[in-house]
C-alpha cells in the first residue's frame, strides 16, 4: 500500500515538473503600454496562438463600453392572475349644515311590579334589572329620575339631565 502511495505522489511531482518545464519553452509576452495589445513571437502568426488577441493599433479608437446587466428585477414575483383594479371614489358634496337631531331621554329602564295604596300614601314597586325601587310622588331615582305624578293608569317621570317627560303605563283602572 505505502508502494502506491509513492507511486501516486512520484506521479504527480512528474506532471507538475513537466508542466513547469514546458512553461519556459514559451516565447514570454512582451509588455506594452497597451494592456490590451498582445505581441505575436516572431515568425508565427497571430492566430496560431491560442487564446490571442488581434493586435491594437495605437490609433484606433477604444469603442463604448456596453452595460451588460439584467433590465429589470430577475428574482421578482411574479403571477399569472390578472392586477387588481382599484375601485374609484366618487366624491359627493357635503351639506354645508348637518341636520341636528333633537336631544331625547333613553329608554325607560323601569319596568312596573306592582303598588301598595294607603288611605294617606301611594307606593309603587318598580324594577331596574335585579334592582327594586319603591317610589312616591316626588321622588328621584340615581340622580337621573324624578317622579311627578302616580295616576291609575300611568306613572309620569322628568329625566333631569335633559328636563324631557315620559310616562310607564301602570296598568287599567279596573
Amino acid at each position: 500500500m505505502n508502494n502506491k502511495r509513492v507511486v501516486s505522489w512520484v506521479a504527480f511531482f512528474g506532471v507538475a515538473a513537466a508542466l513547469t518545464w514546458g512553461a519556459g519553452y514559451l516565447q514570454p509576452v512582451q509588455e506594452s503600454d497597451d494592456p490590451l495589445a498582445v505581441v505575436a513571437p516572431a515568425g508565427k502568426k497571430a492566430s496560431v496562438l491560442r487564446g490571442a488577441l488581434p493586435p491594437v493599433s495605437a490609433t484606433a479608437k477604444a469603442g463604448p463600453i456596453r452595460d451588460l446587466s439584467p433590465v429589470g428585477d430577475l428574482f421578482s414575483a411574479r403571477s399569472w392572475k390578472a392586477a387588481a383594479v382599484l375601485a374609484t371614489v366618487i366624491e359627493q358634496p357635503v351639506s354645508a349644515a348637518p341636520v341636528e337631531q333633537a336631544p331625547t331621554a333613553p329608554p325607560m329602564p323601569f319596568q312596573f311590579v306592582g303598588r301598595l295604596d294607603d288611605r294617606r300614601d301611594l307606593q309603587v314597586f318598580l324594577q331596574d334589572g335585579e334592582k327594586i325601587y319603591v317610589v312616591r310622588k316626588g321622588d328621584v331615582i340615581d340622580k337621573t329620575w324624578r317622579i311627578e305624578g302616580i295616576s291609575d293608569v300611568e306613572l309620569s317621570f322628568v329625566y333631569l339631565p335633559l328636563h324631557l317627560s315620559q310616562t310607564l303605563s301602570v296598568g287599567s283602572s279596573q
